[in-house]
Order: structure tokens, then sequence, then C-alpha cells
């Protein structure tokens, strides 16, 4: 009997215990889905920190994650790939890390969603690493090679202020990729396997402030002449660009390609394998007003020889200057002078009621007040001090 009211008991307890858990459901329904803290995250004021929680897709994290959130921390995971839609209920995120991933590609609009981002770590992916396939004649492999990084995968990040790409294994950058992205001052692609760099890839960053590319094997030739002048009018503007070692050739290995003359670049603009020569296994060469770029016949801009030298033409025509404004003020201070004494004279000569220049009859020396007498007419007409019967007074 008692183990009989035992389970009757047991029984109406959990029949409470369940209609109560179905009232307090019913009751938040209304007030739209509990975001809460995802396992295995640490949560606190605006930020989620996932580091190193072994999540292989955001989903788990996205269905808790509160869409008010300002930074979300995910390195040290093996996330793969990122959905085209995954993150765009994001909109108030402004901070994402997603560094020592196993991200291979990231598709056009991958951050489309996420307007108001600011900061954007990518750092030590696989962004620029061939895939390996079963494929024999690595055909697929060869077609994905560039697409690890679409040239609209930053599409609508117009508010971004910095972007971490270093150390994934990146040999180019497609064209168009930085193009969106304007206001962006701080930018690193170091530690990948850059050889070179395409300046017209880098033009839209107006804003850049700092630029980090050491770790890079650079080959200091005429492929990387015109990164070089770009590089010096953004330090010419007080941006910051760290060592950029030469890995070849052999005589500028380990040199700092700023200090490297762009007198020893010049060979460049006249090689005949600049635009390349019809019947030698090359294309066409790109009509007038226009250059070889990579794939494509770019227009051609204005690039001084050397940024490092507009200083030195600064100061040149600063004393230049300085020197005829001298020459200006000491010209108009002798007018002056001189202007201010004549004035003098011709008032002390009107107050003491003397002509300034008297008839040769009655000639007044106003020096002394005394009159000479008329020239007889031995004497001759013109002497020295006189002219046509007049005589000039001497100051």
């Amino acid at each position: 009997m008692k183990n009989l009211d035992q389970q009757g008991r047991s029984h109406r307890e959990g029949l409470v215990c369940a209609v109560l858990s179905g009232l307090v459901l019913a009751l938040l329904g209304p007030l739209g889905p509990v975001h809460g803290c995802p396992g295995g995250c640490t949560c606190y004021d605006n930020t989620t920190d996932c580091s190193a929680s072994g999540l292989l897709s955001l989903s788990p994290v996205l269905k808790l994650l509160d869409p008010e959130s300002v930074i979300l921390r995910l390195p040290r995971n093996n996330l793969s790939s990122l959905g085209t839609d995954e993150l765009s209920s994001l909109s108030g995120l402004e901070l994402l890390d997603l560094s020592q991933n196993h991200l291979s590609g990231l598709r056009p609009g991958a951050f489309s969603g996420l307007g108001g981002l600011r900061w954007l770590n990518l750092s030590a992916n696989r962004l620029g690493v061939r895939p390996v396939t079963s494929d024999p004649n690595n055909t697929i492999a060869a077609a994905l090679q560039g697409e690890g990084l679409s040239k609209e995968a930053f599409r609508g990040l117009w508010r971004l202020r910095g972007l971490d790409l270093s150390s994934n294994g990146l040999l180019r950058l497609p064209q168009g990729l930085l193009d969106g992205l304007q206001r962006l001052a701080w930018f690193s692609v170091a530690s990948n396997r850059f050889a070179a760099l395409d300046r017209v890839t880098f033009e839209p960053l107006v804003g850049l402030q700092q630029l980090r590319l050491a770790g890079n094997p650079w080959e200091c030739d005429c492929k990387l002449s015109d990164f070089k002048h770009w590089m010096e009018w953004l330090i010419y503007r007080d941006g910051q660009v760290d060592a950029m070692r030469c890995g070849l050739p052999v005589d500028l290995r380990g040199r700092d390609i700023r200090s490297v003359p762009a007198e020893m670049f010049s060979h460049c603009l006249r090689s005949p394998t600049r635009e390349g020569a019809v019947g030698q296994g090359t294309r066409p060469p790109c009509p007038p007003g226009r250059i070889n770029s990579n794939d494509d016949c770019v227009r051609q801009r204005y690039r001084p020889a050397s940024v490092r030298r507009a200083h030195g033409t600064q100061i040149v025509a600063g004393v230049i200057c300085g020197t005829v404004c001298v020459m200006m003020v000491v010209a108009a201070s002798y007018g002056c002078v001189y202007a201010s004494l004549m004035a003098r004279y011709q008032r002390e000569v009107k107050n003491r009621g003397q002509p300034l220049m008297a008839e040769s009859g009655a000639d007044t020396d106003p020096e002394d007040g005394q009159t000479s007498p008329p020239p007889s007419p031995e004497q001759p007409s013109l002497k020295e001090g006189v002219v046509l019967g007049y005589r000039i007074s001497s100051f």
C-alpha cells in the first residue's frame, strides 16, 4: 500500500511539473526567442568568446547568440566554411575573430549582413592553400585556385577599419577585393607567399594608415616597381609600412625595398618584355594609354619617378620663393623711403617759395638761395647742368 501511495504521489508531482512547464512556455512564447550564452562559450557584457570550443559550424552558436552582440570571438576552432547568409542576423557586430580555423574559401558577400563591422580577423586560415582532390589532372584544384578569396568577399563592409589576412598562404589578391573598403586604416598580409603585389588593388585604400607586409618572399624586380611607388606615396602621407625585405634577386636579398633607389627600376619602363612582343609567345601590347596588369589592360595613371624627392623639391621651392619675397620687400621699402624723401624735399621747396626749376634768365640755386646772372652772348647755349635754357637743380 505504501508503495502504491508513493507511486501515485510521484505521478501527481510529475503531472504538476509538466503543467507548470507548459504554462511557463506559453507565457514566454509571445516574448520571442530566448537568447543565452552558447555552450562552451564565455559571455560578458556584449562579448561572446567561443575560443577553442571545437566548433565545426556556426549553427550551435548562432541559435543562442543575441543579435545585439558587439564582439564575437571564434579563434582556434575547426570552421571550414561560411554560408552566404549565415551571419546576416548579426547586424550590430563590430568585431569578428575567425583566426586559426580551417577556412579555405570565402563566398561573395559572406559578410554582407555585417554593415557595422569594424574589425575582421581572418589570420592563420587556409584561404590561399590549394585543395587536395582525387582528380588525377588536378583540374578541379586548378579551377578552385584563386577562388579561396573571392573579389566580392568583403562586399558591404564599408565601415571596416581593420582587416587581418596574415598567415593564409596567399599568392595573390584578386583585383577589386578592396574596392569597397575606403575606411580601412589597418591592413595585414604578413607571412604569406606573395612575391609581388598589384598597385591597382591597393589604390582604393585612401584612408590606410598602417600596412603589414613582413614575412613574404618578395621579388624586388620590375613586377614590384609600381607597388613600390604606391608604398612611397603612402609613407609620404604619414602612413606606416613595416619592413619589406627582398628575397630575390640575390644581390638585394635581405634588403628593405624602401631603401632601394628608384633609379634601379628605371629600366623597367623601357624593357621590351614590359608590353610583350608579338610572335614570341606573348599576347599583343595594350592600346595607347593603357598598360599590362596581370591579365587585363588597365588605364595608365601618372606615377612620379620617386616620391622621396618631393621633400627636396619643396625645400628648394621654398628657398626660391622666400628669396623673391625678401627682394620684393626690400624693393618696396626702398621705394617708400625714396618717395618719402622726395615728398619732404618738395615741401621744403614749396615753403621757401622757390620753383623747382628756374629759367636761365634768373637761375636760382635752392641750396644757397643766390641768383646767378644771365649768361653772356659769347657763352655757349649749352653747358654742364643747363638744358635748353633751363638749369636742373641738384638734389
